[in-house]
């Protein structure tokens, strides 16, 4: 199934049903709407939408994470439908609010919420990443690459296992570093810290790091680059940030899961939706700022890889399902 098709899908059968839309909703996780990663591809989805329809949305940008419950509450009290929240970290207050707003429907991405008047959209990052892992893998010359996530929990943790995998399937003998930012919402905005922590793994002799941390991995890709060596962006295209120095950025098309609820509007599927390289819900980047980094002998092993998983003869290892990496980073 084609991810964008099965949208579009969506949103035809929604419209046929003469379904009657409200303004829909968005809130942005802790740090900036304009993150160059995560909730910027959440805000290009809201006005990809708005461009194509004509319609408005309204939205709100968290300063704390204390403002959480207020902005959901905000947002359905004022009649906003679907209302659309980005990140795991809303599960908890959502699972708790989202029962007293029975005709309201919730989106959350990256995480579950079971209720029914709740659609959870979640990425399969660990395919997309064992894709970029593959790249790292060809393109290192010292054998060792790193992976700098921003929390030390599951979903994060999916991001790094997958992307050792990757390393190793085409470089058996590759070591993979792997180190976490903090323990609360600042590891996601802490552009120094992830240059520090960069530094550390370059001064180990990482000449390719993946950085799966929010806006922190700008200051991991401005390291990268300051030193020659590789970085790799995640959740939107970042190849431009640092031209030449970017290898590849691991997409996850959180814009379309924005644009597809509201496309739907009141008519948007709840439950819990799951989107891998099948559905192009995750992938990796190739444009005019990393063409010349992207041999066609690494373009032919990723693409190869890519065909690997459709067909299920290469299995990525969900860390959420099994917290037990087959690969041992350091």
């Amino acid at each position: 199934m084609n991810f964008t098709k099965s949208l579009l899908g969506a949103a035809a059968l929604a419209l046929a049903a003469g379904t009657s839309f409200a303004e829909p909703g968005l809130i942005y996780d802790t740090g900036t709407k304009f993150d160059g990663s995560f909730n910027e591809a959440a805000y290009n989805g809201a006005e990809a939408w708005a461009a194509e329809t004509g319609g408005s949305y309204a939205e709100i940008e968290l300063a704390e994470a204390a403002q959480r419950e207020q902005a959901i509450r905000r947002l359905a009290d004022r009649g906003h439908n679907p209302v659309v929240m980005t990140g795991f970290s809303f599960a908890d207050t959502l699972n708790s609010v989202a029962p007293e707003y029975p005709d309201t429907t919730f989106v959350i991405i990256d995480s579950v919420v079971d209720q029914p008047n709740v659609r959870s959209v979640v990425f399969r990052e660990h395919e997309g990443s064992y894709l970029v892992g593959v790249l790292a893998g060809m393109a290192t010359e010292t054998g060792t690459v790193g992976f700098i996530g921003g929390m030390d929990i599951g979903l994060i943790s999916r991001f790094g296992c997958g992307y050792a995998q990757g390393v190793v399937s085409v470089n058996e003998g590759a070591s993979v570093l792997e180190n976490m930012v903090g323990v609360d919402d600042s590891a996601w905005v802490d552009v120094v810290r992830g240059g520090e922590i960069a530094r550390t793994q370059i001064s180990r002799n990482a000449d390719v790091i993946f950085a799966a941390a929010g806006l922190t991995g700008e200051g991991v890709l401005q390291t990268a680059a300051e030193n020659e060596i590789f970085g790799i962006g995640v959740d939107s295209n970042q190849n431009h940030l640092q031209p030449g120095s970017v290898l590849t950025s691991m997409i996850k098309r959180v814009d379309l899961a924005v644009y597809d609820a509201f496309l739907a509007g009141d008519a948007t599927e709840t439950g819990v939706f799951s989107f891998g390289v099948a559905e192009d819900g995750v992938g990796w980047s190739l444009d005019e700022h990393n063409e010349a980094l992207i041999s066609e002998e690494m373009q032919a092993a990723v693409e190869a890889a890519r065909e690997g998983i459709l067909n299920g003869d290469i299995v990525v290892h969900n860390y959420t399902d099994d917290d037990t990496c087959p690969v041992e980073m350091q």
